[in-house]
């Protein structure tokens, strides 16, 4: 990615990217069917987020223990994710 600004910082330009990529994600509920467009959604979600963590939370530059911390909450949800899932899918 090119750097920009005085002290070498890409914040306006992930900024940039970041309206964007929402700019994409209402694009694509207003044009596709629910859903790919869910779907659509989702993945771009995951793009910024992860966008975010490496610029404005500095992970690009950490080390890898400070990566693997960010994956316990990620294990978290998945435990949530999974015990809530019975009940959405045979509760409806």
């Amino acid at each position: 990615m090119k750097e920009s600004g005085a002290h070498g910082s890409p914040y306006l330009l992930i900024w940039i990217y970041l309206v964007v990529l929402a700019l994409a994600s209402v694009a694509a509920s207003i044009v596709l069917p629910k859903v790919p467009a869910e779907l659509a959604i989702y993945f771009l979600a995951l793009v910024k987020a992860a966008l975010v963590a490496m610029y404005f939370m500095h992970l690009k530059v950490e080390r890898f223990f400070i990566h693997s911390l960010s994956l316990i909450p990620l294990a978290l949800v998945l435990v949530l994710f999974l015990g809530v899932l019975q009940d959405v899918v045979f509760n409806r």
